[in-house]
């Protein structure tokens, strides 16, 4: 058994994503126990965020910043490359789905990267972490903007506008954390440098927690009910492809620009990611009540299959990453 996994590529951790999944399936937290599971999350990120601004070094964060190509590679994916492949899917779709899923497609393409996952399947890989951060949070923001502009563009949406929450919310889940972890990286730091494997669990242990959240709120929300098999299979496999072809291209691209191994992971992994988070809100404030459910709906698949494909794909950079290490070549 062991050697048939290891075969197929199966190690303990994607083991334990199929594991999660069936148990948000099975046993989906509901009620009290679903505010306290948006608590550990919360919680569980605050904690990752800390642990990294305790390891990256200041001169790390400044690289980070200053590094314009990357930075500038990220957003032109995320707001350019990505609508442009789903507007492309909505005109090939229409008449073929519901107009609520083709708009949900549409929508799900405007949106700006997650932050959390983002960095914590960069770090996972073992790509460059500071920029990520920057990429990751500078996208979060900019969407803010961005995004509703693009949905009254494209969608015609009405009712559209920015919001100083999601501002306040990326400062408070993953800017503070960070920089109280600046402030003890004199006292912990070097600590932290030899316990590794602290930052690799609660990595993964976030990741794990974030899946069951995603998994549960479908669940609860009845998703599968909402639409007809034919319609589900056909959006899960738009999304695939929509998934597929943006990490071809941030996988291309970074080559072709000639960006470094630890860039191209930040890169990928930035650049092929779309917010729930930020997704749900905005999706309320810019279409009717009555719509956004089923509007939501590709986007909730969407969280659900990166994660998941993000999670095999963090597994395989890392252990190329090792091989290169062992042998003193630079990873391709």
């Amino acid at each position: 058994m062991i050697a048939l996994l290891r075969r197929w590529r199966l190690d303990s951790y994607m083991l334990a994503i199929v594991g999660t999944v069936a148990l948000a399936a099975l046993i989906p937290a509901r009620g009290g126990a679903s505010d306290a599971l948006d608590t550990a999350v919360h919680a569980a990120f605050a904690l990752l965020f800390f642990l990294y601004g305790a390891r990256i070094t200041p001169q790390d964060i400044r690289a980070g910043i200053m590094h314009w190509r990357l930075q500038v590679l990220v957003l032109v994916t995320t707001f350019a490359v990505f609508p442009v492949i789903g507007l492309g899917i909505a005109m090939l779709t229409r008449g073929q789905l519901d107009d609520g899923l083709v708009t949900g497609l549409l929508f799900l393409s405007l949106l700006p990267s997650t932050v959390q996952s983002s960095i914590a399947f960069t770090s996972m890989a073992q790509g460059n972490v500071p920029a990520a951060l920057c990429c990751a949070s500078l996208s979060n923001l900019a969407g803010v903007v961005i995004t509703p502009l693009l949905a009254t563009a494209l969608l015609g949406a009405a009712g559209s506008g920015t919001s100083l929450t999601a501002v306040a919310d990326i400062a408070l889940q993953i800017l503070l954390p960070f920089l109280l972890g600046q402030a003890a990286r004199p006292l912990i730091g070097g600590w932290l440098h030899r316990r590794k494997m602290l930052t690799m669990v609660v990595d993964r242990g976030s990741i794990l927690l974030v899946v069951y959240s995603a998994f549960s709120a479908g669940v609860v929300a009845g998703l599968w009910s909402k639409v007809t098999p034919k319609s589900l299979a056909l959006v899960i496999a738009l999304d695939l492809a929509m998934l597929a072809l943006v990490l071809a291209f941030t996988m291309v691209a970074s080559r072709l620009l000639r960006f470094t191994a630890d860039d191209e992971i930040a890169i990928v992994f930035c650049g092929s990611k779309k917010s729930l988070a930020s997704g749900l809100p905005m999706a309320n404030i810019i279409f009717p009540a009555g719509a956004a459910g089923l509007i939501v709906i590709p986007l909730m698949l969407f969280h659900q299959m990166q994660l998941m494909v993000c999670a095999a794909l963090a597994q395989r950079y890392g252990r190329r990453t090792i091989r290169a290490g062992a042998t003193g070549t630079t990873p391709t």
